[in-house]
């Protein structure tokens, strides 16, 4: 648990902000959108002026958390813009669910130059220790859990925007509640976010039952690479750039995909292979049981949680799936 100097010395650097600038990591999940979206109403509610930067593009299923399109570093402003300035002056900028530069691409130059104040909250090992202030707590399942925390600490409103947007962190780290990062402090939190007019129905359909026919359409070009390994402890999945290309969907459509691999009994860990644009491989890595994929991730420069992590290899695809597949044969003691 965060302690309560951390928090104090969190409510003083936004006390003397006025224009703050909030971010967080490459290819934004629940837990990262929900938390920049309720700390973004609870900070303009306090007359502070706020911006919301992106590193990477938003997956349309959290689009509903935001009133108006979040800009994306590269896209909508360019890095340079950002260091000379012309898009804005701020004296606070917060990072929520990260505290690792690999996972600011471009936004790191940015921030290794500013000399402003950062606030850092997140729930990750892996750290570069990126703020002057730090709500961390590694034993909290979402960074959403954290920012709830603050929240009561602070004693600020809970709205039902925000109690949406929390929920949506909470719930979207913790596997909609089934994952073994759900305790008895997320349900807890689930509970009174609910009783300050978060509706999990609705929030459900938002997030899971609203996909596009382009992402069902990768879907199944990625399950159509689908291998296990280690009688079947061990399942691999790869997509191409060809795949996108094919099927009209996006990089940000791969969020959880590999996940649906984790519907077959035996399956202990696994791995999706993405091929980027640049030649490099994006790997994410998820684990059921005993094996710290965040290992394996820190290994590549990646990083991540213990069940959950992903880092980028060197191309071609058949030699990141080499390097990973090494690394899951040493822990689960089989020679090939």
């Amino acid at each position: 648990m965060v302690n309560d100097q951390s928090f104090e010395k969190a409510i003083e650097l936004i006390a003397k902000s006025a224009n703050v600038l909030i971010t967080t990591h490459t290819r934004p999940d629940g837990d990262a959108c929900g938390c920049m979206a309720a700390l973004g109403e609870a900070l303009t509610a306090l007359g502070k002026e706020v911006k919301l930067l992106l590193v990477s593009p938003l997956p349309q299923w959290y689009g509903f958390l935001f009133d108006e399109k979040v800009p994306v570093l590269g896209e909508d402003v360019g890095v340079e813009q950002l260091i000379a300035g012309q898009w804005g002056e701020y004296d606070l900028i917060v990072i929520v669910d990260t505290n690792s530069y690999s996972q600011l691409p471009k936004f790191e130059q940015y921030l290794k130059q500013a000399d402003k104040a950062v606030l850092v909250i997140d729930h990750h090992v892996t750290a570069d220790g990126l703020g002057d202030v730090e709500l961390v707590d590694s034993g909290a399942a979402a960074a959403g859990l954290i920012l709830l925390d603050f929240f009561k600490y602070a004693d600020w409103p809970m709205t039902e925007r925000i109690a949406e947007a929390l929920f949506v962190a909470i719930g979207s780290d913790t596997g909609w509640f089934q994952f073994g990062n759900t305790d008895g402090r997320v349900l807890r939190a689930g509970s009174e976010l609910i009783d300050a007019g978060a509706k999990p129905a609705e929030i459900y359909n938002k997030l899971y039952q609203s996909f596009s026919y382009p992402r069902f359409k990768l879907m199944v070009a990625m399950l159509n690479t689908l291998e296990l390994h280690f009688d079947g402890r061990y399942a691999t999945q790869y997509l191409l750039q060809r795949d996108f290309q094919q099927t009209g969907a996006a990089y940000q459509d791969t969020e959880n995909l590999i996940n649906e691999c984790h519907r077959i009994g035996t399956v202990e860990v696994s791995a999706l292979f993405v091929e980027l644009a640049d030649g490099r491989i994006r790997c994410s890595l998820r684990s059921r049981y005993d094996i710290d994929v965040s290992r394996i991730a820190a290994k590549f420069g990646g990083g991540g949680h213990k069940k959950a992590a992903g880092t980028y290899l060197p191309g071609p695809m058949e030699t990141a799936k080499r390097l990973i597949f090494q690394e899951i044969a040493m822990r689960l003691g089989k020679n090939g």
